[in-house]
């Protein structure tokens, strides 16, 4: 037989109808198996140049931010000499009205800003604050010719908006008010922000109450010279005016004027004190949150999982549930992200949560299966923050001292934030939050001066004698002695602890846990594993060919 006749029946043993289907499936076994294994440095590079195609304005922060972290510490709660101290929420809030040159728009819950509208018969001398804020506002809106908005929760008796009646009435400002039971179902705007010029801003826990800025507890930041942020945040805003209406519609896509390209993983670059930052603003409740725009969730959950050595916690009410729905929910998400990081990568987490009159006794329940787990295996601890009430004119105020931060620090991140964790905070509720990353990834060397502050504001607190142990809030009876004026509070102020060495593998192995592989370990089994598999197929596929040939 001649030599070309025999290549040519090779060729079309090789042609079979039946090793058609064969050859298929082999390359589909290539490109979906060992593709996303290849050059994936090279696939997210790519990702991360289309996130970055800004519109115009921003193209980067170019020029550096003023960022400055403000606090409201209630009266008569004092800390050691030589612990950090911050601009005062009054302050910036006086501030920010000052510079107003054009515009103010403000999101707020609800507004008593004045001494009146919460003791109307004999408002308490520290009201004064608040009443400053509201007439300085007022000036704003009717002599300076300033533009102001504010859109609000849907008034409730509870909730009332006296403030932002009289400055509507007056001609100082539209207003304008979400229905999150018409869009929701249920739900309440949360976000406390205020916005000037398109150019500075304000986000933390603050309300619009002049209990905020005096007789409780709160965390915020305040952002100047920062337009690329502030006209994000601006977007935001323009979500919220857009569907105070009284027939809101969610549109099931958001106007492109609307949407974002800074997000987790697209963050903007800040310049502060010589230093980078990664920063981006988030938003709550989902479907208010147009294409691009981390939900708050996400950027809490990114946090926590981007950390390395630690993760400091502060927050008033922390619920592993839905507080405010018709039926309850189990909603472990972000419990589940501070278990795994505590049991697998074994950082400190430190939960410094809140009590006063209102907090929900089961509140306790939850904290106490976290600190469950703290033992030499684990190193994650709760305390409760409880802010005293020393005189009856204290007493006399409702709805006030108590520790109202909602805020988060791990090792290379800050996150600040308008919601207590519970469902209802990310599901149907309005609220926004704002990180601050190392601009390194992964690294915990470089300069990062908010997440520094806002690290040295967690372990002043911790340390200080207003933090409990979670095991004094068993008793009802000891939770009212250390609310009450006559119970002197007996904890004295205790060092910050360093962070635990790592457990040796071999004593957590001895309690039955199991070791999870490095980051670089699991690739290579991963690589093996589907080498094999590629090899075992490979074998299949030749033995088929040597049968039809």
């Amino acid at each position: 037989m001649l030599k070309g006749e025999t290549e040519e029946k090779k060729w079309k043993g090789w042609l079979k109808p039946s090793c058609i289907p064969i050859t298929i499936i082999l390359v589909l076994i290539i490109l979906v198996v060992l593709l996303p294994l290849i050059g994936q440095d090279e696939v997210k590079s790519v990702e991360v140049m289309t996130l970055g195609d800004y519109d115009p304005v921003f193209k980067n922060c170019s020029s550096p931010c003023s960022i400055q972290l403000v606090e409201s510490i209630p009266e008569n709660l004092t800390f050691a000499e030589g612990e950090p101290t911050h601009m005062s929420v009054f302050e910036s809030w006086s501030q920010l009205i000052a510079l107003s040159e054009r515009s103010i728009d403000i999101a707020t819950f609800y507004s008593t800003l004045k001494g009146e509208d919460v003791q109307p018969e004999d408002p308490d001398p520290s009201s004064w604050q608040g009443d400053k804020i509201f007439s300085d506002l007022m000036k704003a809106g009717t002599e300076r010719g300033i533009r102001i908005r504010i859109i609000q929760s849907e008034p409730t008796k509870s909730m009332p908006d006296y403030d932002t009646k009289e400055l509507e009435v007056k001609g100082a400002a539209k207003v304008r008010s979400l229905d999150f039971k018409k869009m929701l179902g249920s739900g309440v705007l949360h976000t406390k922000m205020f916005l000037i010029d398109k150019k500075h801003f304000y986000i933390g826990s603050a309300n619009m109450d002049w209990r905020s800025l005096t007789q409780v507890k709160e965390l915020g930041v305040s952002i100047y010279n920062c337009s690329c942020l502030a006209q994000d945040l601006y977007k935001i805003f323009e979500v919220y005016w857009r569907l105070g209406v009284p027939t809101p519609y969610i549109p099931p896509e958001w106007p492109t004027d609307l949407q974002t390209s800074i997000n987790k993983d697209n963050p903007v670059t800040v310049t502060m004190n010589n230093s980078q930052i990664l920063t981006y603003i988030s938003s709550s409740p989902p479907p208010l949150c147009p294409k691009g725009r981390t939900t708050d969730l996400d950027s809490i959950l990114d946090t926590i999982n981007r950390a390395r050595t630690f993760v400091y916690v502060a927050v008033m009410d922390y619920f592993p549930t839905s507080l405010y729905m018709e039926k309850d929910h189990y909603w472990p998400l972000i419990d589940d992200a501070l278990r795994k990081v505590t049991v697998v990568k074994r950082l400190q987490v430190r939960i410094l949560a809140s009590y006063w009159n209102h907090t929900k006794p089961s509140m306790m329940s939850f904290l106490r299966s976290l600190n469950a787990l703290n033992s030499d295996l684990f190193d994650i601890e709760v305390k409760i923050f409880v802010v005293p009430t020393y005189t009856e004119a204290q007493a006399k105020i409702p709805f006030s001292r108590v520790n109202h931060n909602k805020y988060m620090v791990t090792d290379n991140a800050a996150y600040i934030g308008t919601s207590n964790w519970s469902e209802d905070y990310f599901v149907n509720t309005g609220g926004v939050g704002i990180v601050f990353r190392n601009s390194v990834s992964n690294s915990t060397e470089v300069n990062n001066p908010v997440r520094e502050q806002v690290e040295e504001i967690f372990k002043r607190d911790w340390a200080s004698e207003y933090a409990h142990p979670l095991a004094k809030f068993q008793d009802i009876t000891n939770i009212k002695c250390l609310l009450s004026v006559a119970c002197q509070l007996t904890t004295t102020a205790q060092p910050f602890p360093a962070k635990r060495k790592n457990v040796n593998e071999d004593a957590l192995r001895a309690h039955g846990f199991q070791i999870q592989p490095s980051l670089s370990t699991q690739m290579i089994l991963i690589s093996a594993s589907v080498f094999i598999q590629f090899a075992h197929t490979c074998a299949c596929f030749c033995t088929i060919l040597y049968i039809q040939l």
